[in-house]
């Protein structure tokens, strides 16, 4: 798998590139933590709890507000795995999935353990955070499918029948790989999919998801960015049913008010194609990123994942600047999602710098070692 050489990067450039880097991974936060404390409630439930408007703020999950599910955590290691990656490249090992697959085995270690473990040298900086040792109810698909050290892949996946939206959820930081051609994202998100939901719904979903968030990384627009999704999609065997999703969220613009029920009829039964299709929905609607966020988390259905999901595509499309003041200033973890966003948007813009044949930066291996 390869990649292209890529932009050359101005200041200007690199700057914007790193706003929307801080948005798209800040975003899949905020959605996710807006959605935690409804997920799975129906939408008179969420009435019943937060009034008739339904919730228009964060609210308690998990002991406090603004905190985040397995959703946020494990994109957070999908970065880290892509960076690794990068770091990797210059001993001529070059397999991103092999690397996205370390650094998910790391976030299922913490799922098992009490906390760090310093020992572990190759586990890098960020599975040294002690927040993200928190359990936040990963489902079991995600468990087994990393429960132990065999990767799952296209030809043979884990879990091949299971369909829900988490491997979607996580597939954001993909389409940050503006440096690479489209068609190359897409095969990459599905192959890592494939590796917890193993049904081919899952895995394209997984793509269109990260080719949409790319475009959007390259400055298109969003409907722009869903009609290349559809033109990568069409090449791919079973598609249809990702493409009809998306193509009834396309439908649904037009079809009067946005609301509850309109986006629980896209996300059907909570199956990767309907969130994907909604949280794309809630993003063309918009009319800013808080209304897209309460758009997508007040429904009958998966809250937390079509938040994260909606939240992805609004940060790539506007920055981290669009996204709500009051809303971060609560958000679990946000240092280190920033952190780890601007060592992402480095990598891609400077990493020549950082690493190469010629020397390294001492600090920059030891946050993204070479091993493991």
């Amino acid at each position: 798998m390869g990649a292209t050489a890529g932009a050359v990067w101005g200041r200007t450039e690199q700057q914007d590139f790193r706003s929307r880097v801080r948005g798209t991974l800040l975003g899949v936060a905020v959605g996710d933590a807006l959605g935690a404390p409804v997920d799975g409630m129906t939408i008179a439930g969420i009435r019943e709890a937060h009034g008739a408007e339904g919730l228009v703020d964060l609210a308690p999950a998990y002991g406090r507000r603004g905190a985040v599910t397995h959703l946020t955590q494990l994109t957070l290691f999908s970065v880290d795995g892509l960076i690794r990656a990068q770091v990797r490249r210059d001993t001529g090992a070059w397999h991103p999935p092999t690397d996205l697959h370390r650094a998910y085995l790391r976030w299922a270690a913490t799922q098992r353990d009490w906390g760090p473990d310093e020992r572990r040298k190759d586990d890098g900086w960020l599975a040294r955070e002690e927040w993200l040792y928190a359990r936040r109810d990963p489902s079991r698909a995600l468990l087994l499918g990393l429960g132990d050290d065999t990767m799952g892949t296209p030809d043979a996946p884990k879990n091949p029948g299971e369909a829900g939206p988490e491997a979607a959820a996580r597939s954001a930081p993909f389409g940050l790989l503006v440096g690479w051609e489209p068609q190359l994202v897409v095969q990459l998100a599905v192959e890592c999919a494939a590796q917890t939901h193993g049904h081919p719904t899952a895995c394209l979903a997984a793509g269109a998801y990260a080719v949409i968030v790319h475009a959007l990384a390259l400055g298109e627009s969003l409907d722009g960015a869903v009609q290349r999704a559809f033109a990568l999609l069409a090449a791919r065997p079973g598609h249809q049913p990702v493409s009809d999703a998306l193509q009834h969220a396309l439908g649904a613009v037009r079809q009067g008010m946005p609301g509850p029920e309109r986006v629980a009829e896209l996300s059907g039964a909570g199956t990767a194609e309907g969130l994907v299709g909604a949280a794309v929905y809630c993003a063309l609607v918009a009319a800013d990123v808080r209304h897209g966020l309460c758009l997508a988390v007040n429904h009958d259905g998966p809250s937390a994942a079509t938040g994260a999901l909606t939240g992805g595509l609004l940060g790539a499309l506007h920055g981290e600047t669009a996204l709500p003041p009051a809303w971060l200033a609560e958000l679990e973890g946000r240092p280190t999602i920033l952190e780890l966003a601007d060592d992402f948007a480095m990598e891609m813009t400077q990493g020549p710098a950082l690493h190469g044949p010629a020397g390294s930066s001492p600090g920059w291996l030891a946050r993204y070692p070479r091993g493991a």
